[in-house]
């Protein structure tokens, strides 16, 4: 099932294609890399009316090139929420607006939960810069994020206060994510929604390795043993090459679904509206478990 992230006035796809796409994050032009984009195109004037140009090295990595000078950080909001935005060395802006569809997926059934008298727990794991951590907080639910990172902690702390959430029930906290559930499960702790975004490659705080291929099961089958009786809900987003959103939901139906009977599995990609020729930008895989209203 494709989930489109349209819902956006300060982000918008202008165009894409040829390996790159053209970007408006709230008044600024960005042009950047997009493998996904592989389809040919010509390219309009529009593409050299930018701010920013982030260039592919032969290397591996890149530099951005800036036509225009640009604020050290600017804010785009997504309804109710802001986000802090700048460009990275690694050519991101510490924010995914394809995102946006899961945010409101998380954000309805919390809502839901706690217009019923329910208390909300949500796990964010593999956090960068606390999108859905905000999403979840903002909605009513009591949040504990988890990054290896210090930098990209420190700067959802920013968007927490961007968000007006400063006195909202947040924990941030720099750990390797499978080691802090097994902690988690040994001290006991519950939660009703975990949301996760594990990368292909990555190393913890302490060295530690992840890879997607042979942690993820491992990663899940320990999430599933920190989940209430009656969660609301488990979403795990991937951009890894060469994993299919099937392999999500089967995981998810093999392990899960076995566990927690009153819910239902669903998988699909991600994606961005394209503004110039209405096509669709796919930009990542989600496998969810629900329980059912």
């Amino acid at each position: 099932m494709l989930k489109v992230s349209d819902k956006w006035s300060d982000y918008e796809c202008l165009d894409a294609g040829n390996g790159e796409k053209l970007e408006r994050w709230g008044k600024v032009i960005l042009r950047r890399p997009e493998p996904q984009a592989m389809w040919e195109m010509k390219f309009s004037d529009d593409w050299n009316k930018i701010d920013g140009f982030y260039h592919r090295s032969n290397k591996g990595g890149g530099y951005w090139e800036f036509k225009n000078k640009l604020p050290e950080f600017w804010t785009v909001k997504y309804k109710d929420l802001t986000f802090k935005v700048t460009p990275t060395n690694f050519k991101h802006t510490g924010l995914f607006p394809e995102q946006a569809t899961n945010w409101d997926f998380m954000m309805e059934k919390i809502k839901k939960a706690v217009s019923k008298g329910k208390k909300v727990k949500v796990l964010n794991l593999f956090a960068y810069t606390g999108a859905a951590t905000m999403a979840s907080s903002k909605a009513g639910a009591d949040v504990v994020q988890v990054d290896a990172s210090k930098g990209m902690t420190m700067w959802a702390k920013e968007n927490r206060d961007l968000c007006g959430l400063t006195d909202h029930n947040i924990r941030f906290i720099v750990d390797d994510c499978l080691k802090f559930v097994e902690r988690e499960y040994r001290r006991g702790h519950k939660y009703d929604g975990i949301v996760m975004d594990p990368p292909s490659y990555g190393r913890g705080p302490n060295k530690e390795v992840w890879k997607f291929e042979k942690n993820m099961a491992v990663l899940l089958e320990a999430c599933l043993k920190i989940l209430t009786d009656e969660p609301l809900f488990l979403l795990i987003n991937a951009y890894t090459t060469g994993i299919s959103n099937i392999v999500l939901s089967n995981m998810l139906k093999t392990m899960m679904l076995p566990l927690y009977p009153n819910g239902k599995v669903t998988s699909g990609e991600v994606g961005l509206p394209i503004t110039k020729n209405s096509l669709i930008l796919p930009c990542g895989i989600y496998g969810r478990w629900e329980s059912n209203d």
